[in-house]
Parts: structure tokens; sequence; C-alpha cells
């Protein structure tokens, strides 16, 4: 399968036990070389939510579940050594912020407590999540044969959405979602500041928008979304193996189309 070209030695994916993060987690174990360490970190790793995850994780040793709550610093560092220690000595090469969390509000019942808590998961934790793994990505950059930017050496995936497109407002009319909206928005600048940033290290940085997914998240509007979760994370894995230096700093959606900011 052409998901084999993407060779990474470790991933992390945070919100891992369900919807897309699950679907990655899912979908790197099936690769022909699947990645050494897998880390699926979320919140709850023992709770109801994690079933799924926790069998996986029983079947396959190179699975390691991580307790990671990305509103909380505390937590995140917590994750960060625990992932160091696991590394042994090696770097992270590829880290997916797709934990994230949608309110339902229009632009007249959008509260400050909401818009807190959607901000703080989509945006603030990427970031924070971002710094506390960034020596992990340099080291793996450094480590790397090549000097080319690319998701096998050392990246940062933001998982984004169209409905953060100032362009494109994806799905207005389905919902209004300010603080949805408004936080990945933010995230797409942070994208972009990021990749400014790390360009230096080695590390390369892009925020994908996944399609619209039949997931919890995708249905919560009461409609089916149009894609399935294998086409999306198939999807955008292939755009993963594709991304190089010129892709740095940019936002595609899953079939590797530019997304307007």
């Amino acid at each position: 399968s052409s998901m084999a070209e993407l060779h990474v030695r470790s991933v992390l994916v945070t919100g891992a036990n369900r919807g897309i993060g699950l679907g990655l987690v899912k979908h790197f174990l099936q690769f022909r070389n699947p990645p050494e360490r897998i880390f699926a970190a979320c919140r709850d790793p023992k709770g109801e939510k994690a079933q799924e995850l926790q069998q996986l994780a029983s079947k396959h040793p190179s699975l390691v579940i991580i307790q990671l709550e990305v509103t909380d610093p505390t937590s995140i560092q917590a994750a960060a050594a625990s992932v160091t220690e696991h590394l042994k000595g090696s770097g992270l090469n590829l880290l997916i912020n797709n934990a994230g969390i949608v309110k339902w509000n229009s632009l007249d019942t959008e509260t400050r407590e909401e818009m807190s808590a959607v901000y703080d998961s989509n945006t603030i934790g990427p970031l924070l999540v971002s710094q506390a793994f960034l020596p992990l990505l340099k080291k793996a950059a450094q480590g790397s044969p090549t000097s080319e930017l690319s998701c096998s050496r050392a990246a940062i995936i933001n998982m984004s959405s169209s409905a953060g497109s100032v362009e494109e407002v994806y799905l207005w009319d389905l919902g209004q979602i300010i603080s949805y909206r408004c936080s990945k928005a933010a995230l797409n600048m942070l994208t972009k500041c990021q990749s400014l940033g790390y360009r230096e290290h080695g590390i390369l940085c892009a925020a994908l928008h996944p399609g619209w997914v039949q997931t919890d998240m995708g249905t919560s509007s009461g409609l089916k979304p149009p894609l399935t979760m294998d086409v999306s994370v198939q999807g955008m894995l292939k755009v993963l193996c594709s991304l190089s230096e010129k892709d740095t700093g940019t936002f595609l959606n899953w079939e590797g189309k530019v997304v307007p900011w």
C-alpha cells in the first residue's frame, strides 16, 4: 500500500481513544513497517471511553497508552517525561495534535465559559503540548540522515478544520459553532507561527482538515457526515507521506488540497 511510505520510528497522537485519533492509531498499527513506538494519548486511559484502545494495546506491544489532558500543564509535563523514558534516548518523529472539543453554540448562546473551554482544548492545548515535546522532536530532527523537512524526520501536525477557514466558513448553515470556528482559526495561526519558529530545528508543521467525518463529534450535529473514518484517515496519512519543505506552514485537507485561510 502507498501508506508504507511514511517511515516514522515514533508517533504520538492526542485524543487517541476515539474518533480520528483512534482511527490514526489503528492505521499506524496496520502499516507494513509500523512505527516502533505509537504513543496513544488520552484523558482517561483506564476509563470506559478508552476500552477499545486498551484492547489494542494488549495485542500490540508497540502501542503505549499515555495519560494526557491537554488543558492541564502538569499532565502535559508528566506525559512528556513518560514518553522520553519510553524512547530511551531517541527522539519523537511525529506529534499529531488531534484532541479537540466542540460546543454547539450560536452567536446568541456562546458564553465566556464555553468559549474559554474550547480555546483551552483546541488552541492552547496544541501550543503547550508542542512546547513540551519540542526537545524530543528536535532530537529526532538532529538524528535524521536527511536535512530535508518531512514527517519521517520530525513534524507537528495540528488537526484543524475548514470550519475555521475565514474564507470558507465550512458548513455555516449546519451550525454557527462560534467558539470552535474561532479556536481553529487561531490554531491555524499557531501552526503558521510554529512552522516559522521551528523550521531552523528541522521540524515541519502543518494544519490538516480531515473532512466532515462519521465520528461522535462529526455526528453530534444530528446529521450523517459524508466521509467514513477510513477514507479520511487513509487520505491524511497519504498527505503526511508527501509533505516536504514547501508544505511547512500550510493548511491542507485529507486529499492534499490547499484550504484557504
